[in-house]
């Protein structure tokens, strides 16, 4: 598998692809850079022709509460409650060659093996579809809407719980 971990050499890199990606969901540096400190097991860089072309930030986290934009997370709970999902980006060129698949399993064996019984995400521009294949569902927090509406008009919270096999 093409994912590796990242590493901090790739920090820069995954901020070109990030504003480059994500127009209107932009992130300081500083929140990679945090990312990879805090959960370096959930920072995984995708690499083509010498260069990134994608990048996963995952971390444990309170599910239903997921971090706001562009913020610090300060540390990981230890009370954590999902596996979160932050961010996976993938240029065009990476995009439709199984990489999001791969990662997608990666992440859940990942969660599985240090005890989460599931992966949670914010859905953004339009992705609900595509996480519905990879065995996400949307689910529904009292509370919640006014955050995700942060996140963009059409953002939905999602959950995949672990026991449930890809369709």
């Amino acid at each position: 598998m093409p994912w590796r971990p990242m590493t901090a050499q790739d920090l820069a890199q995954a901020q070109i692809l990030a504003d480059t990606i994500h127009v209107d969901h932009p992130e300081e540096a500083e929140v990679f850079a945090e990312r990879l400190r805090l959960y370096p097991q959930g920072c995984l860089a995708l690499e083509g022709d010498g260069r990134l072309i994608g990048y996963a930030l995952t971390h444990p986290w309170h599910f239903g509460k997921p971090p706001a934009l562009n913020s610090l997370l300060g540390e990981i709970p230890h009370d954590a409650t999902t596996y979160y999902v932050h961010d996976v980006a993938l240029l065009p060129e990476a995009r439709g060659r199984g990489y999001a698949a791969q990662i997608a399993e990666k992440l859940a064996c990942h969660a599985k093996a240090t005890g989460f019984g599931n992966l949670s995400l914010v859905a953004v521009n339009n992705s609900q579809g595509y996480w519905e294949r990879l065995g996400f569902h949307t689910r529904s927090v009292p509370g919640l809407e006014e955050k995700l509406l942060s996140y963009g008009p059409d953002a939905v919270l999602m959950v995949r719980e672990l026991a449930q096999a890809l369709s």
